[in-house]
């Protein structure tokens, strides 16, 4: 059975839509790369007032430049991560080369990008070993995977986990 999305699902291209059809039943809407045209954010913009406009896109720099781009247009975008190590065949990395299992459990995962919730400092991030230390990047790339929040840097780490309202008891039990 084919999961159900409400919402609205942007994918980067045909590929992902072919792909995604097979397992999920929602309204795609495709970015034709990172080049978003117009036309297509407006739509998005006016949809987003009655639906959810839910970001799917490749794990990679061209992935983030389109959710950045939407980010700035659509206040009320929510995002899924997938995982670039699962999500590459072929020598090729995205959407459509993904394993669909973590597809459709990152869907279960939503991030929203709002004003953040939580008070996780830098400090704390310290204390833990996701910073500053040799295994920090590791750490927080293994937090990263089972709490759905996409790999990223530090600074980008400290905001999804205080947006997403993640405890310290939370980003511990991750770290074990």
């Amino acid at each position: 059975m084919k999961k159900q999305i409400k919402g609205i699902l942007v994918v980067e291209g045909k590929s992902d839509v072919a792909f995604l059809t097979n397992y999920i039943d929602a309204e795609f809407v495709t970015t034709n790369g990172s080049d978003i045209p117009f036309e297509t954010i407006s739509y998005l913009k006016e949809m987003s007032k009655s639906k959810d406009i839910i970001v799917l896109t490749d794990p990679d720099f061209p992935g983030k430049k389109i959710r950045d781009t939407l980010d700035k247009e659509i206040p009320t975008l929510k995002h899924v991560f997938i995982d670039k190590e699962r999500a590459i065949k072929h020598h090729k990395v995205g959407v459509a080369e993904a394993d669909i299992d973590m597809v459709l459990e990152a869907l279960n995962h939503l991030y929203e990008n709002r004003d953040p919730l939580g008070t996780i400092s830098m400090s704390d991030l310290y204390e833990l070993g996701l910073i500053g230390k040799d295994d920090s990047f590791l750490k927080r790339k293994i937090v990263s995977e089972k709490l759905h929040l996409g790999f990223c840097n530090a600074k980008t780490f400290l905001k999804r986990i205080n947006t997403s309202n993640i405890s310290i008891e939370e980003l511990k039990e991750a770290l074990k």
